[in-house]
């Protein structure tokens, strides 16, 4: 966790204020949800390793004895907890407001979560989140519209050429399945290949058997060299990565029509929508996301001038469920701000003026004050400085601060008449 100072803190609302106008104007609805949740929310099997980094609130009116009764069982040391992200919290929100909400609901949520982090560049343990999410929507369209909205806004930002990177947890189910890995190995399989990028493919195979090994499966090895001849086969680079014939020539045969269709229908839309020659899209049979939650499509967001990514979601269907006791459609898009902000160059001539009025201790309250409202009435920031002997560092300072501009102040001067100077 950290302090943020004055000027990134004026960066980063910014930033915020782009990405909040983007996505309201393209038809969402922005909510707030509690910091903290039930513990067996949160605790609920469908936060993937994140449940297990997350920080639990103690029960209040436990004494010491009971804290050292309940030391082995966390749900009975605890009974809140901070949220770790916000797709839990929304789905809580929904089953709780569903009768106040349209037929598709579609939420923006932009927050701080917490998790116990071990911190490291770009990580921490409270963190930002900006999320979109569209419920009661089953269709591609609600896919579609949560990729043009969140590519929008960084445009806006001046992060344009970003691409989403797609996939469908039921195709990679269907793919495993086709080379033979059984239901309970599967969840380790999938850990494995979401390495792909970093270990390649002979280290995806290495892990594979080494796993298998440990675990001393028959069936295992038959699957491991049916994968292993899958990754290797013969490929050719295509010109459009997001069609039918891609997306086929990416899988193995005989993939599911439903899913390759929903796809190909999901990258027609978002064509359309993005207003682009190509498709901003790019079809990744590997691609996992490791929350427990998502059902169906999946998607990361990526931009050429960093190798990871900044953004990602999917669909999770059957998250609602769990607490309305029926099922709602539900597909949601994190924009990971952290990362994301640290990405963009804002134009200083966007900003408002913002001035320092550096005046003498002679110089009475009153006219102070007066000099400060007339500035104020032109728009922008105003502040006063009092002199100082080390006069360079005053404005050093006030530049860092995101301050543009400065003015000397006389006693007797006229409101309205002081020569303003920049700030380099």
């Amino acid at each position: 966790m950290r302090d943020i100072l004055p000027a990134d803190k004026a960066r980063r609302e910014r930033v915020l204020a782009v990405i909040r106008e983007r996505y309201l104007a393209h038809g969402f609805d922005e909510i707030e949800t509690p910091a903290l949740e039930e513990y067996d929310r949160l605790h609920a099997g469908i936060g993937g390793d994140n449940e297990k980094l997350s920080y639990n609130v103690l029960r209040r009116g436990l004494d010491a004895d009971g804290i050292r009764a309940a030391a082995d069982d966390p749900a009975a040391l605890s009974d809140l907890g901070l949220r770790y992200d916000l797709t839990v919290p929304l789905a809580r929100f929904y089953a709780s407001n569903r009768g106040q909400l349209p037929g598709v609901f579609r939420a923006i949520q932009i927050g701080p979560v917490w998790r116990a982090e071990r911190p490291q560049k770009g990580r921490y343990r409270q963190f930002m989140q900006c999320d979109i999410d569209i419920m009661g929507d089953d269709s591609s369209r609600a896919e579609a519209e949560l990729m043009v909205a969140s590519l929008d806004a960084l445009d806006t930002l001046g992060l344009g050429g970003a691409t989403v990177r797609v996939n469908d947890r039921r195709l990679l189910e269907w793919m495993l399945d086709s080379f033979g890995f059984t239901q309970d190995e599967r969840p380790g399989v999938l850990i494995t290949i979401d390495k792909l990028d970093k270990i390649g493919v002979d280290g995806i195979v290495a892990e594979l058997r080494e796993r298998a090994l440990r675990q001393a499966r028959g069936t295992s090895s038959k699957a491991i060299d049916a994968f292993e001849a899958y990754l290797q086969r013969p490929q050719t680079l295509e010109y459009n990565p997001f069609g039918e014939r891609q997306i086929r020539k990416a899988l193995p045969e005989n993939a599911p029509d439903d899913i390759v269709d929903h796809l190909v229908g999901l990258g027609e839309a978002v064509a359309a929508g993005s207003g682009r020659d190509d498709i901003p899209l790019v079809f990744d049979p590997f691609l996992v996301r490791g929350m427990g939650y998502y059902t169906g499509t999946i998607f990361e967001l990526a931009h050429p001038s960093v190798s990871y990514s900044i953004g990602g979601g999917g669909r999770y269907d059957g998250m609602i469920g769990r607490f309305l006791g029926q099922q709602v459609p539900a597909v949601g898009f994190s924009l990971g701000f952290e990362r994301l902000v640290d990405l963009v160059e804002l134009d200083a001539d966007a900003e408002a003026q913002a001035v320092v009025l550096v005046h003498d201790a002679d110089v009475p309250v009153a006219e102070l004050v007066a000099h400060k409202t007339a500035l104020l009435a032109t728009g922008g920031r105003v502040r006063l400085e009092r002199r100082v002997k080390n006069f360079k560092a005053l404005l050093e300072r006030s530049a860092a601060d995101g301050y543009t501009a400065f003015a000397t102040v006389l006693a007797g001067a006229e409101p309205g008449t002081l020569e303003l100077k920049p700030l380099n």
